[in-house]
């Protein structure tokens, strides 16, 4: 893509995470969308196949953002829980600081189609690889317990955060998310060790 193709994608995936966290999805048109990005409605279909795509789209580009400040936080990090604290900072840090972008990832996943859900779930992928990452290094420092379920402990980790962000998104964010973190992280080590 060149970089002005680059910039208007960009602008219409800023426009959708708006758009879609004042109407919700099934509540948001694709013309909304436009005309919130500044372009024609029919310039949204040169980047998207339909209002699904642009939905699957932002999730895949918004994680994928966050995977990555995940990934240089957790390569700076001494340890294992070091590791484990940094991704749960960012992920409250950044959702208490985009509340569009916190309304789509919590809301908007769980009032999808399956078939939508599962698209989603391809983009949320790499952050729960990036948290069983840490688990496995946590066994192998000896950090957390010997034979620990991994595959089962990564999901219920990102399940906490999760249901971390959304009950403060359903209090109307009456008290500071990333004020959660130690509380939250002091939870999940005394579970691991």
């Amino acid at each position: 893509m060149t970089s002005k193709k680059k910039e208007k994608y960009a602008l219409i995936l800023d426009a959708a995470e708006k758009v879609i966290a004042e109407n919700g999805f099934h509540g948001s048109q694709v013309s909304r969308i436009a005309k919130e990005a500044g372009v024609a409605d029919g310039t949204i279909y040169l980047y998207f196949k339909n209002k699904e795509d642009i939905l699957i789209s932002l999730f895949r580009d918004r994680l994928g953002e966050l995977v990555a400040l995940f990934e240089s936080s957790v390569g700076e990090a001494a340890s294992a829980p070091d590791a484990l604290r940094r991704v749960c900072e960012i992920h409250f840090t950044t959702l208490e600081n985009n509340v569009n972008l916190a309304y789509v990832t919590q809301i908007e996943l769980r009032q999808s189609s399956l078939e939508l859900r599962k698209a989603i779930g391809l983009a949320v992928k790499p952050y729960i690889q990036l948290i069983e990452h840490i688990l496995l290094k946590g066994v192998e420092e000896k950090s957390f317990r010997p034979g620990l379920d991994v595959k089962l402990t990564r999901l219920l980790l990102f399940g906490a955060m999760d249901e971390v962000v959304t009950s403060w998104l359903i209090s109307g964010r009456k008290y500071s998310l990333s004020a959660q973190v130690d509380n939250t992280v002091d939870f999940f080590l005394r579970g691991l060790q």
